[in-house]
């Protein structure tokens, strides 16, 4: 362990740092494409029953109007998230007639890119920022690669947490100043060892051949129209999914705050040569991006870790950030688990708990242009072939396998796992549940056919089965499963309303006088 892990730790056991890590608070967003009983891509509108995408605090839709996102407000409570996401799916599902929750990352099916619906959000300037947003990310990166889905994890410490630390640390800057600092040591340690995560939890061995027409790749091709890498453990993170090389240039850096937002704020208010050829409108003056900049707005920079900061309407994320801090992190590196319901289970959500705070107490210096380097690349050898778990990674320019340092960061974790033990119980097995979620990925470790793109493989190979009759199998299955357990009549009743209620402020925003969208547009951007 090193010395500055070794000393957070022990200084988080002398004081009353540690008591507040029970009260961390956590919160998901899952992605689920909506699909027919044939397995094709709904182009039905997001229902009704479901409220406003635009509004609703809890269902809405991501790029496509097929691609539900379920988020789950941030509770203290371990258990909650994942009550709460069931409960989300129970209602959706009594309101999606015949329609399926597709249950991974990867989508199937997909012709083209124009049998992918755009998601629309009404009338408002807001909702067609929104609209004319995404099919800016069309024109750019493609439909298809929008409709992958994932897992987002939000992640904040208390305050009072931050005030502890801070003392014992002698530092005299200002709480937000110091919250947003540490944040981004965690930030860049999560750049660093990443690749454990999706070691770990990658879910996207294999994906089907349709999502890949047209383009080059070096997947092997078996099961009747799918295609894999052997070793493979998250194609979703690859150069073929999110970690798209349009972006390779942009250098954002995660060295505090202010060069963050300084980057950032570069990348979108620098022109685009193919951006300004395509166009900000069309010939008949429709939109088909909302600037011609590197990135249209903060979002668009596809990151597997964002600070974050709550907004208020019409603001933008890096104005937030600067005006009043970091306020949590969000863990964008995690597939869905096709093996689960809700596409996550407790076991996951505790090594997050682990992980991110092992990021935070051990040492993190600057990231240079050579560790982003180094960093992207054992992602990318644990991307294709990170169950083969001898592969070599760059640990601080020395060569060493996935398993020994995978382990090393296991074993290191091991008093944090103790230190949350003691804060979320002291009887039984109440006393053991994050060091009993360290041996579950110890044994994945050891064991790489235990991991979830193992199990996926091993289920693929042992029935002959194609990753499309896999995917409708655990579809069917977890239908059954949320069908089968009736929602909470009073639940049903508060969502529904809920519903109306998103819908009705939906209309009063669109019923009201508003500035020509052009100079809505620009006052956003201007701040």
């Amino acid at each position: 362990m090193t010395d500055t892990l070794s000393q957070r730790i022990q200084a988080l056991l002398d004081s009353e740092a540690a008591a507040t890590l029970a009260h961390i608070r956590r919160g998901i967003e899952k992605e689920s494409l909506r699909i027919t009983d044939q397995g094709l891509l709904a182009h039905t509108p997001h229902p009704r029953e479901l409220g406003s995408a635009l509004t609703h605090p809890y269902i809405t839709t991501d790029y496509s109007e097929s691609l539900l996102e379920f988020i789950t407000p941030p509770s203290t409570d371990l258990q909650q998230p994942i009550e709460f996401l069931e409960n989300l799916h129970r209602y959706a599902y009594r309101h999606i007639d015949d329609e399926l929750l597709w249950v991974n990352s990867m989508p199937c099916m997909i012709a083209n890119d124009n049998d992918v619906p755009v998601a629309e959000y009404g009338s408002s300037n807001v909702g067609r920022m929104k609209h004319i947003y995404r099919i800016g990310l069309g024109h750019r990166y493609g439909r298809k690669m929008q409709t992958i889905a994932g897992i987002h994890y939000n992640f904040s410490f208390p305050d009072e947490f931050w005030r502890i630390n801070r003392e014992l640390e002698g530092s005299q800057a200002p709480l937000r100043d110091y919250i947003s600092q540490r944040y981004f040591d965690l930030t860049r340690n999560f750049q660093r060892y990443s690749w454990l995560l999706v070691y770990l939890f990658g879910a996207s061995p294999a994906l089907c051949s349709s999502f890949l027409a047209g383009r080059e790749h070096q997947l092997l091709e078996r099961f009747d129209h799918s295609l894999y890498r052997p070793n493979a453990t998250s194609l979703r993170m690859s150069d073929l999914g999110y970690q798209n090389n349009a972006q390779s240039s942009l250098a954002i850096s995660y060295n505090n705050l202010d060069d963050y937002v300084r980057t950032l704020t570069h990348a979108m208010k620098t022109p685009d040569p193919v951006y300004q050829k395509l166009g900000v409108r069309d010939a008949q003056g429709h939109y088909q991006q909302l600037n011609a900049n590197i990135l249209q707005i903060e979002n668009e920079y596809y990151s597997s870790i964002r600070p974050k900061r709550t907004i208020n309407s019409g603001e933008r994320p890096t104005l937030a950030l600067q005006r009043r801090g970091v306020e949590y992190i969000e863990i964008r590196a995690l597939d869905l688990n096709p093996f689960e319901p809700v596409g996550i289970n407790q076991q996951e959500i505790r090594f997050l708990d682990l992980f991110a705070t092992y990021c935070l107490l051990r040492e993190s210096p600057r990231l240079e242009h050579c560790d982003l380097d180094a960093s992207k690349e054992n992602l990318r050898r644990v991307v294709y072939d990170g169950r083969n778990t001898g592969v070599q990674l760059n640990n601080w320019g020395k060569s060493v396998s996935l398993r020994n340092w995978g382990l090393e960061k296991l074993d290191q974790m091991l008093p944090i796992a103790e230190l949350f033990d003691r804060c979320h119980g002291h009887d039984g097995q109440h006393g053991r549940l994050y060091r009993d979620a360290l041996e579950l990925q110890r044994e994945k470790l050891l064991e790489p056919d235990a991991t979830p793109s193992g199990r996926i493989l091993d289920k693929l190979e042992s029935r002959q089965q194609s990753f499309f009759g896999f995917a409708m199998n655990q579809a069917l299955a977890h239908r059954d499963h949320f069908r089968s357990r009736p929602l909470d009549t009073n639940l049903e009743a508060e969502w529904r309303r809920l519903a109306e209620d998103s819908l009705a402020e939906q209309q009063a925003a669109e019923a009201e006088a508003e500035m020509p969208f052009e100079a809505y547009l620009e006052a956003y951007f201007r701040g």
